[in-house]
């Protein structure tokens, strides 16, 4: 039951959150609304952190398996369970949603109650995600996530946040479609073969199926999983989607929702269609490389702030894919702890570009300058949160890309030496942006009087960076546990275990 009691508990957090609000909008209310939503979700990040204590790091298997029969007559399931990939998955998403909530507290002010309801549903579809093993389940999670994400950006985001909303959910719903028909061909081949239908995960790992078939299942599932990553060139919602959102939802959509992509092609695409994944996988990861250098381009002329982060997920994504293309330990491990490190530094930007906004109701560079002389704390926050994000030796993003590199340069040497461009451009664009926001003189009067952190900004602060810098210093914590159940995955892939 533990599974299960971490993924309902945000959703019985967003119910007390209603009943604290009590009935219509109260503004009176807004301080227990937020008090009941950020201790849910520190409860639900405390469950996380038991499980990760309890979790054996020796076993490739899936632990704490939950099955019950669901609808027998389709081989649908209530199949949950745990592995190495997904445990620091489910960590990061309890670790991410209490800073989520605290960085709204200076910019949401008007429906607070149900924006922390749908911060906390959010949740729960998230974690649903990373622990479904029946694909009928995954699907459902999948798609529910889109609801809280559409109204956080619809109600809560800035002025083209009913475009951006629309945007959102029309490219993720594309891919969607097109997913479901080919879990429900999985699952009518299952039956063909074995004469009973099954949506089980472990099931359907031992199915071959013929390469005509296999081939297109394979396409609709990565369109799917390629369009939220977002691979170039199916990222053209997520600049728009980042820009208009919330602080809150900026940081769960590049912190979490991104990582579903990648943890799809790692947990179906490739093992579910072996054959397929080894002959697309040098064509993915062209896109992949594609994506690193053109977004880190894009990235280096964007005059908004957040813009700037948001063209730089597509280039870090982008390496992702690459190292799980390789199809090998280092590859792979290095992009599971990619989507990780990701998460806490990207994050951690769009934190701290929700400061300054917050201060001036402005993310435009042109509008700064000089604030080192001003806020210092904020700006030396602001300083280890960019050395992460850029793969400083010392902070976690360098263990990610240097076992990327080292194992996409066996595969690819060539391609990979095009994407390693990646990282010295993204040091450019994100350097010259931080320059020129925090040096210099002070030539806006406006920024004068920019207050430094609070003690609120502070608690976003610390763990984030404490965590940039834990993750590079100490990586085995982390890639220890994830290694047993990568192997395992690879095996599948090259036709092991089957």
């Amino acid at each position: 039951m533990l599974l299960s009691t971490i993924v309902f508990l945000p959703l019985l957090g967003a119910i007390f959150v209603l009943l604290a609000g009590g009935r219509g909008d109260n503004p009176e209310r807004e301080g227990a609304v937020r008090a009941v939503a950020l201790v849910s979700s520190l409860v639900v990040f405390a469950a996380t952190l038991y499980l990760w204590w309890v979790f054996d790091p020796a076993s490739a298997e899936f632990q704490f398996v939950e099955r019950h029969v669901w609808l027998p007559q389709f081989g649908i399931s209530y199949h949950l369970g745990v592995d190495g990939i997904s445990l620091f998955l489910i960590v990061l998403t309890g670790f991410l949603t209490p800073l989520a909530l605290l960085s709204s507290w200076a910019g949401v002010h008007n429906s607070v109650k149900l924006f922390s309801f749908f911060m906390l549903a959010l949740e729960t579809a998230m974690l649903g995600v990373f622990v479904s093993l029946d694909l009928f389940l995954f699907y459902l999670f999948w798609d529910a996530m889109l609801i809280p994400m559409y109204f956080l950006i619809g109600i809560w985001g800035y002025d083209r946040r009913i475009y951006a909303a629309v945007k959102f959910i029309l490219y993720t719903m594309a891919g969607s479609v097109l997913m479901l028909l080919a879990i429900i061909g999985l699952a009518w081949a299952q039956q063909a073969a074995t004469g009973q239908a099954s949506f089980d995960v472990v099931d359907l790992y031992k199915l071959h199926l013929p390469w005509s078939t296999e081939k297109w299942f394979f396409l609709a599932f990565a369109l799917a999983f390629a369009i939220k990553v977002p691979l170039f060139p199916f990222h053209t919602w997520l600049p728009d989607a980042h820009v208009e959102a919330p602080t809150a939802g900026s940081v769960i959509l590049a912190g979490v929702l991104l990582k579903m992509g990648t943890y799809g092609l790692l947990r179906f695409a490739f093992p579910l269609f072996p054959s397929a994944a080894a002959y697309f996988a040098p064509y993915l990861a062209g896109l992949a490389v594609i994506g690193i250098v053109y977004g880190a381009l894009v990235a280096m002329v964007q005059p908004d702030m957040k813009k700037l982060v948001a063209y730089s997920s597509v280039s870090h994504l982008g390496v992702v894919v690459l190292g799980l293309c390789a199809i090998d330990v280092n590859g792979v491990q290095g992009a599971v702890y990619q989507m990780l490190n990701h998460g806490v530094s990207t994050g951690g930007l769009f934190m701290i570009v929700g400061m300054l906004s917050d201060r001036r109701h402005t993310r435009l560079i042109s509008e700064y300058g000089g604030l080192k002389a001003v806020a210092p704390r904020l700006v030396a926050c602001f300083l280890l949160v960019t050395l992460a994000s850029i793969a400083m030796p010392g902070m976690n993003g360098f263990v990610g890309e240097f076992l990327i590199l080292l194992g996409a340069f066996r595969v690819w040497p060539w391609l990979t030496a095009v994407g390693a461009t990646g990282v010295i451009l993204s040091a450019v664009y994100m350097l010259w942006m931080f320059q020129r926001v925090n040096y210099g003189e002070v030539t806006n009067e406006k920024n004068r009087g920019l207050s430094d952190l609070s003690g609120r900004e502070w608690a976003m602060m610390i763990p984030t960076i404490a965590m940039c810098i834990l993750m590079g210093v100490a990586p085995a914590i982390f890639l220890r546990p994830m290694e047993p159940s990568i192997i395992r995955v690879l095996d599948l892939i090259h036709g092991m275990g089957r």
